[in-house]
Order: structure tokens, then sequence, then C-alpha cells
């Protein structure tokens, strides 16, 4: 039976500039291979070693990118290895396949969502009211399912965060900060949701799982073994979970260590 590993990506796998947190002197610094380009930009890298692992990876397990972001963003990203047959973006609100939403899958998706969740557009009305210009740089909406907001963090009141957490909690919604990004997205809309569809679909009998936001939470616990990186909002709360292992490494480091669990454990099949 394939192993089907299912991770998520930025700041996990994948680093921006600013998150690479390479501290060592310059001439040891790892080589770096740049995956996304955006408006001529560079803005996402792994090590070239992590590449590697991630190719091996490709042929040991099917290996499922599972995202916050929306179609469009991930398909900006040219990830090293073999195509993944599928991928989980938008938090779980489109299954992926050979790059395809599943449209089967999406009604399901919003279908829960209408019946469970207060509707999106009070809550981008309730950001709009709330939010004060000082800080707020963007209100962003994520494929018709989910908000986020991009802020100056260091602006950013703390107890504006709690209380938004507060509003979303009674209405269905979860807030979480990640940087400079306060995403509010609804309860039932899960990544593990999704990976579990992409188990039955595909046979597998152990599921991997990575990710650092409060947002992979669900996925982590759903998998047989997990692992987080020594940054994020999980590393940053404490979180950890039996089978979740929560490593040292922070930044780019830490997704090369995270492939390595991955390959190790895919080819040991326990």
């Amino acid at each position: 039976m394939p192993v089907l590993v299912a991770s998520d990506l930025d700041r996990t796998l994948i680093y921006s500039a600013a998150a690479l947190a390479l501290t060592m002197p310059d001439a040891r610094a790892p080589r770096l291979l740049c995956v996304e380009v955006h408006e001529s930009r560079p803005l996402s890298y792994l090590t070239e070693t992590a590449a590697q692992l991630l190719t091996e990876l490709g042929d040991a397990a099917v290996f499922v990118p599972t995202t916050t972001r929306t179609r469009k963003q991930y398909l900006r990203i040219n990830l090293p290895g073999p195509a993944p047959a599928y991928a989980v973006c938008a938090n779980g609100g489109h299954l992926l396949v050979d790059g395809v939403s599943d449209p089967d899958w999406h009604a399901r998706v919003l279908a829960r969502l209408a019946a469970e969740c207060a509707p999106l557009d009070e809550v981008g009305q309730h950001l709009a009211d709330t939010a004060d210009p000082a800080w707020l740089r963007r209100h962003r909406v994520a494929d018709d399912l989910f908000a986020y907001l991009v802020v100056e963090r260091e602006l950013l009141p703390e107890d504006w965060v709690k209380e938004l957490a507060v509003w979303a909690e009674n209405r269905g919604w979860t807030v979480s900060l990640q940087g400079r990004k306060i995403y509010v997205v609804p309860k039932p809309l899960t990544k593990s949701a999704a990976v579990r569809e992409i188990a039955r679909r595909t046979g597998a009998e152990l599921t991997l799982a990575a990710g650092d936001s409060l947002l992979d939470a669900d996925l982590l616990l759903a998998a047989d073994r997990g692992w987080r990186p020594g940054h994020g909002e999980l590393a940053d709360s404490g979180w950890t979970a039996p089978t979740v292992s929560a490593l040292p490494e922070r930044g780019v480091l830490a997704g090369e260590h995270i492939l390595r669990e991955f390959l190790r454990t895919a080819r040991e099949g326990c």
C-alpha cells in the first residue's frame, strides 16, 4: 500500500528570503534553489539538498502539497521531482487532481460551509469595519472561501486579534496569525478532510504530515506521524501531540530535516 505524505508548503518546506533564518557565516550557508517567481521576482526557496530529498520522496510515496494558498498562488510554485498527482489548496476547499479542482469535492465543501458557518460576506464586513488603516495593508478573499489580512505586525494591537478570535468562534470560524497575515477561516474548511479523501482514493494505509501553523494542527493530528519545525505558530505556543515530533531547526534547514524524516519513514513504512 502506498505511503501518503501531506505537507504544508510556506514556512514548512519552502521559504521566503525573510524566513530563511540562516545564522551561519555566509561561506557555510547552504546552496538554495528558487521554486517560485512572481512578477519577475524570486519569492520562495528550499535548499538544494531539500530539492534532492523531495525528488526522491516523489518516487517513494504519494506526495501531496497541502496549502492554504489559493489555486492560482499554488500553481506559481515549481517544485522539484515528479509533478504531484494530488494537491490540497485553499486549506481544503479545493482538491486538485493533476492540477484541476475536483468539482464534486468543492461542491461538498461549499454545502458544509453553508450549513455550519456564518457567511463569508458577514466576516468580510466585520473585518472592514474593525481593521485599522494604521496597520492594515491589504484585505483579501481567497477563492471565495475565507479571508485574510496583510498587516504591519509591529503596529497590530494584540487585543484586536484576540477579540477577532472570540467573534469568529461564535460564528463557526477560526483565526490564525502567521507572520504578517491574519487568516479567518471556516472551521469545517480543513486540510485533514481533503487529505483523508486522497488517502481513500489512493489506498494509503500510512499518512505522514508536516506543518507550522494553527491551520496545520488538524492535519498533524489526523496523520499517523507528523513533524513541526522549531518556528511558527505551533512552536511559539508550545503545541505538540503524541504522534508529532517537534524539531529544533528553524527556517529553511527545518524544511530539509522534515524531508529527511518523510523519506526515511516512507522507506521504512512505519
